[in-house]
């Protein structure tokens, strides 16, 4: 099984072979177009004081952002599955632009809202154009490419936020105007990525439909869609516990300045990058199962500890959060591509918008909570959620 990967791709054409510069081509403007989502959470303390806004209203903020971003994104897979547009791709990242303008002048909780649902939009329409294009380039190694596309955006998540502390808090809200640059130096990427997939994407799909595995019966996608769904609502809720609180939660523990706790969201947030990183690789030799019953069992212990550990181990124990769980999103990605092949752009939209409507939900639920019953209890009750991954077992096997 341990050739399987390198073995495949020897049996395709050279122009079905796995791209290596498209494949980073794409993880790159993956990067920087969460650069662009992960800053907006990172101004979340700032806006908050500005605005005199309440945890549920910085919740319903991020909720606007990932409902636009989660609701849009399967429709956009569905349509591209049928009718191709290559060109979404830059002018999705000028709408993002727009998105940072008018975050960026925005003078009242509603311009916030709005500026929030515009960034969305242009990721939804980012994410499964750009995932069939890595897919595109693979060459056959499927959770590779997934991976390798996954942590360029997981690498801008975390950079994202020290941007953030390093430009926007020291000189104020319009200073947020800055990360318009990432999107232009995206656009240019996404061009070249348009103009590789005109020229070659047809010839790359011909040599990946001489691998294409049988897909899962319709009575088994819809256990495997019920079980993912859990997965992933484990996976995103306690994710989005860090995202978008583990600054407020540091800062009222251990009273940190927001400066500081915004370095401790990076390290975290790098730790996701690399355990993502990993998750693809090593899908592609042991299965994509085994990936995700270590992701999520084997980060319960971190979990569990976490509320109750001091400065130094919480830095530890999110490190340990972040690598394991981290690697089971691009083994769900290739695992629900394989059961449903054809499909690459409905299952992408599907897959990343289920991570942004559940993250945002999500979210907005915990803003409630912090409100409610303060943002410390709120670590100690999604503790117990990766405990959720024990239905990994009910995933029925695909052709790999």
């Amino acid at each position: 099984m341990n050739s399987q990967p390198a073995s495949i791709e020897k049996t395709l054409p050279a122009q079905g072979r796995f791209v290596a510069g498209i494949v980073g081509a794409a993880a790159f403007a993956h990067l920087l177009n969460d650069l662009i989502q992960a800053m907006l959470p990172a101004v979340f303390p700032m806006l908050k004081s500005n605005f005199a806004l309440s945890f549920s209203e910085i919740g319903f903020i991020a909720l606007a952002y990932q409902l636009t971003a989660s609701l849009l994104q399967p429709w956009i897979g569905l349509y591209t599955d049928k009718y191709p547009k290559p060109y979404l791709l830059p002018c999705g990242m000028v709408v993002t632009l727009l998105g940072i303008v008018l975050l960026a002048t925005a003078s009242s909780y509603a311009m916030l809202l709005l500026a929030a649902a515009v960034v969305g939009v242009g990721s939804a329409t980012f994410h499964p154009e750009a995932s069939r294009v890595a897919r595109m380039a693979s060459g056959g190694r499927f959770g590779t490419a997934q991976s390798t596309f996954q942590v360029g955006g997981n690498t801008g998540s975390a950079i994202g936020p020290l941007l953030a502390a390093a430009i926007v808090i020291p000189n104020g809200q319009a200073a947020i105007a800055w990360f318009v640059v990432a999107a232009l130096v995206a656009i240019a990427v996404l061009c070249r990525l348009t103009g590789w997939t005109l020229a070659h994407g047809q010839a790359q799909l011909k040599g990946l439909a001489s691998i294409q595995k049988e897909g899962l019966s319709r009575t088994r996608v819809v256990q495997a869609v019920v079980v993912i769904c859990i997965l992933m609502f484990a996976k995103f809720v306690y994710i989005a516990s860090f995202t978008n609180y583990f600054t407020f939660y540091l800062i009222e523990r251990f009273a940190l300045s927001i400066q500081q706790s915004q370095v401790f969201l990076f390290v975290f947030l790098a730790s996701v990058a690399l355990g993502t990183f990993a998750g693809g690789p090593v899908g592609d030799r042991i299965g994509r199962k085994a990936v995700i019953w270590v992701s999520f069992l084997g980060v319960a212990p971190f979990a569990l500890a976490l509320p109750y550990a001091n400065l130094f181990w919480t830095a530890v124990l999110a490190v340990g959060v972040g690598l394991v769980m981290s690697s089971a999103f691009a083994a769900l990605v290739v695992y629900a591509q394989e059961a449903v092949p054809g499909r690459v752009g409905l299952i992408s939209g599907l897959m990343f918008g289920l991570m942004f409507g559940i993250g945002g939900l999500g979210a907005a639920g915990l803003g409630h909570l912090a409100d409610t019953h303060g943002i410390v209890w709120v670590y100690g009750f999604t503790s117990f959620l990766p405990l959720l991954g024990l239905a990994t077992a009910l995933l029925p096997k695909t052709g790999r």
